[in-house]
């Protein structure tokens, strides 16, 4: 008896060792058999619904793929964070996903300001092999020097939306482009690409206004619309997320502005349309004529497309789970942004599934850049390669028809 208490201490103190030892993201993985991915994202406040929304998408498609996987897999858990679309919060979250919690990776974080704050942490751990998987954001530090090695990204960038944008526009007349963007990370690379876009034909742009992150619906944009419209622009690009971004339509509209109107993809175009419609109820004005809004994933209504009638069987079927945030929200049953976080966990199940049964976190640009041509359904492969963590180009340009962003079929409703 003496001699096995003697042994024990050892024995407690090698086990510990072990543990300590294992590659991170392992200690935990190693005893369920599954993978942890730290997730921060906005669960709450103005922007709320875009975590929200994409973290069900993800989830959605993460809970089809576990129950799938047999006995010898790994499966698949998300550790959610709130940060409130706050680069502060998100800072932490991030610290104690690789500090503490030693997660496999950082995946499906929501937001440029958010996102493009904690890149510094990458760099700084890269001994630990600290990756961040198809964050819900097109900015441009995720995907150049010294950052991108770092960030692999399913979603085309806000470069490739805003030069779709300009380039229509600009073929049917409006040559004279405003932008109302808002004043961080996420708005300066918007404007950035439109300015860009703009260059490229030797154009500028026709006139700015800004705002401050954070901006609910009932915030006042009388000025800045009236700014925009008196410098002449002939069409207007916003930078912004739903609640912003309605408010301003609102204004604009309130002002006499008849001019398209176009929002990039982060805006989360459902829930801006729904702000519409009971404010158009309301004033008994139609404010959701002539929206343009560039989407990175094609619409939740093209049920021609594999990867969408698979998206709203699995979606269809999902309860919800355990979510992060307070039970009186009200899901989606499909959104533009669950889709884009549906196929986001296809995709990140992929590489799980190609790394076998060693996983560990310092082959994933290795996994990552061998997937050379992922069928996601849609129309279009993911492809990723040496120098290239972007899986998708596509861009799909929608307006308001029949109550819903449906794909424009003619931009001759909008020549000048």
């Amino acid at each position: 008896m003496d001699k096995i208490r003697k042994i024990l201490p050892v024995a407690a103190l090698l086990t510990l060792f072990i543990v300590l030892s294992l590659t991170p993201g392992q200690a935990r993985a190693e005893e369920r058999h599954e993978l942890v991915f730290g997730m921060s994202a906005a669960f709450t406040g103005a922007n709320g619904e875009l975590g929200i929304e994409y973290y069900r998408g993800l989830m959605a498609y993460l809970e089809y793929y576990n129950a799938r996987v047999g006995k010898d897999g790994w499966t698949i858990r998300i550790e959610p964070a709130n940060d409130g679309y706050n680069p502060i919060p998100c800072f932490q979250n991030t610290v104690n996903f690789i500090l503490r919690d030693k997660v496999f990776a950082l995946a499906g974080y929501v937001g440029t300001p958010t996102a493009t704050h904690i890149l510094p942490l990458l760099q700084k751990f890269a001994d630990r092999h600290v990756y961040m998987l198809f964050p819900f954001s097109g900015a441009q530090p995720l995907r150049a020097d010294p950052f991108g090695k770092y960030v692999f990204n399913l979603r085309a960038s806000y470069f490739d939306e805003t030069r779709a944008l300009v380039n229509h526009l600009l073929a049917v007349g409006r040559n004279r482009i405003g932008v109302f963007y808002q004043s961080d990370a996420y708005g300066r690379t918007g404007w950035d690409g439109v300015r860009r876009a703009l260059a490229a034909y030797g154009l500028r742009i026709g006139a700015e206004a800004a705002y401050h992150r954070g901006a609910a619906f009932d915030q006042d944009f009388t000025f800045e619309a009236r700014h925009l419209m008196d410098a002449g622009v002939n069409a207007i690009v916003v930078v912004g997320t739903y609640a912003s971004q309605a408010a301003f339509i609102r204004d604009a509209r309130n002002q006499g502005c008849d001019l398209p109107i176009a929002g990039l993809s982060f805006t989360g175009s459902d829930k801006m349309l729904d702000l519409l419609k009971e404010e158009s109820e309301r004033a008994g004005k139609d404010y959701t004529h002539d929206l343009i809004q560039s989407q990175v994933v094609p619409s939740y209504e093209e049920t021609d497309l594999p990867g969408v009638r698979f998206y709203r069987e699995v979606m269809g079927g999902y309860k919800g789970g355990a979510m992060p945030v307070d039970e009186s929200y009200s899901p989606r049953r499909y959104s533009f942004v669950s889709l884009e976080g549906f196929l986001n966990g296809r995709l990140l199940c992929e590489m799980v599934r190609r790394m076998g049964e060693n996983p560990s976190p310092e082959r994933i640009p290795e996994v990552m850049e061998s997937i050379l041509d992922f069928d996601l359904g849609i129309g279009v492969d993911a492809h990723f390669g040496p120098g290239r963590h972007q899986g998708l180009d596509a861009i799909y340009l929608t307006t308001v028809t029949d109550g819903r962003f449906r794909s424009i079929e003619s931009w001759e409703r909008w020549r000048e």
